[in-house]
């Protein structure tokens, strides 16, 4: 392994370099090459240590964020099986991207592919055990979870209000913070919310004159719907992050144009 490689390099000129001085000086040389040798073994014998610890650091860092993907990522179908693929690919993504290259910055690169089961692991583990709100406080109707995330805008600076169930264009809430249009799509859903919502929520916020747009649902998003919402610009959000939802004037890299349905929101 080059870990290895290197420590074994190391020990030798350390060795050779060492027996040289202590060769020339006596001693107190020889004394200076044995400390060096034991702190550079025991520098490798803490290696592991080292590593967990990092691992543990990174995981507990973002642990709220992967304790809700967890959430929404995992369902039963309607079979009563377990399905939990977005989550494994969640995972996966999360320790290539994340905890693969901070073991790299600090020199512990090598080590990735042999501990890449223990790094899912400590990913799972913190996930699970993350104290996420009891999701029973969403409503399972879904007009009455519209209304639940208005008030979840509401309470985090948003003018929000539940648009009309007919005539809405695909948008269930329109909200207005520091001078920015927010426009919503809410999915209650049991299983992860396809890209049609996305399609939706971006085709509304160009009827409403809207600078953001999202979907927000207490379920997950398929591969396709994140794709799309990467191109769109639309935010697929779990209805916790409303809470710290901020106004943002520019979507996918375009302000929008305004129009004067911008002046008549309230008249729709």
């Amino acid at each position: 392994m080059p870990g290895r490689s290197s420590l074994v390099a190391r020990l030798f000129w350390t060795t050779l370099l060492g027996g040289g001085a202590a060769f020339v000086l006596g001693a107190p040389a020889a004394a200076a090459t044995g400390l060096c040798l034991a702190a550079l073994v025991l520098h490798r014998l803490d290696r592991p240590r080292r590593i967990r610890r990092l691992i543990r650091t990174l995981v507990r860092q973002h642990a709220p964020t992967l304790a809700l993907r967890r959430r929404q990522e995992c369902f039963v179908d309607a079979y009563g099986n377990l399905i939990n693929d977005g989550w494994v690919r969640e995972r996966e993504y999360f320790a290539e991207r994340t905890i693969l290259p901070a073991l790299d910055a600090k020199g512990f690169g090598e080590d990735g592919d042999v501990l890449w089961d223990m790094i899912l692991a400590s990913i799972e583990r913190a996930a699970a055990a993350y104290p996420l709100p009891d999701e029973a406080d969403a409503p399972a109707d879904g007009i009455a979870y519209e209304r639940f995330c208005a008030e979840r805008l509401r309470e985090a600076g948003w003018n929000a209000r539940a648009t009309q169930a007919s005539g809405d264009q695909g948008a269930d809430i329109v909200a207005e913070r520091a001078g920015i249009r927010l426009v919503v799509q809410c999915k209650r859903y049991g299983k992860p919310v396809g890209n049609g919502a996305v399609q939706e929520i971006a085709a509304a916020m160009r009827y409403w004159s809207g600078d953001m747009a999202a979907v927000v649902s207490n379920a997950g998003f398929t591969p396709s719907a994140r794709k799309l919402a990467a191109a769109t610009g639309v935010e697929l959000l779990h209805h916790d992050d409303l809470a710290t939802l901020t106004p943002v004037r520019e979507v996918g890299g375009r302000k929008p144009t305004r129009s004067r349905a911008r002046s008549s929101v309230a008249e729709r």
